[in-house]
């Protein structure tokens, strides 16, 4: 049986383990947005930068990528993002149905934000979101590279998503 990923921010560019197949595929009930307090990868806990969470909103729908994993890298893969992912507990795992572009639908092994842990920030402005992203670093590097790959990727795809590219225009002026 297929193990399957559904990225929607940094999987998409930087999945971190070895994909058989990639698929458009949506999640509904969830809206992709930078609700999440990043305090490890893309910020601190002294300067908190932005990434991208699924937040539960009725009526919603994410796309993004399913992500089928190589055959016998499925422990592997679920250790290294489960390490990778949970890394503060404000993700929670979630075996969720994402429909495939190509038709039919797959469970995959989806991260979704506690909107009751402390580094939720769901509501923030697209103002507010640009200056926070704009002055972050974290462990695996600028808040504004986070935001840019994921933005660009998505564009390659074919889904743009006009809050990204909004942010991704805005933090480029604020850093010029």
């Amino acid at each position: 049986m297929t193990m399957w990923v559904f990225g929607y921010g940094s999987l998409l560019w930087n999945p971190g383990f070895p994909v058989a197949r990639r698929e458009v595929a949506t999640l509904p009930g969830y809206a992709r947005s930078f609700c999440m307090k990043s305090i490890h990868h893309r910020g601190s806990v002294e300067k908190p930068g932005l990434v991208l969470a699924l937040d539960a909103i009725e009526g919603a729908a994410c796309t993004g990528l399913a992500l089928a994993v190589e055959t016998g890298h499925e422990e592997q893969t679920l250790d290294e993002l489960r390490a990778r992912e949970l890394i503060s507990s404000a993700y929670v795992e979630r075996d969720l149905t994402v429909s495939l572009a190509s038709g039919g639908e797959v469970t995959a092994v989806t991260y979704v934000i506690d909107p009751d842990h402390d580094q939720y920030c769901g509501g923030l402005s697209l103002e507010t979101q640009a200056h926070i992203i704009a002055g972050a670093i974290g462990g695996r590097g600028p808040n504004p590279e986070y935001l840019y790959n994921t933005a660009d990727h998505l564009a390659e795809i074919g889904l743009r998503d006009p809050d990204l590219d909004w942010l991704s225009a805005r933090v480029r002026d604020l850093a010029s």
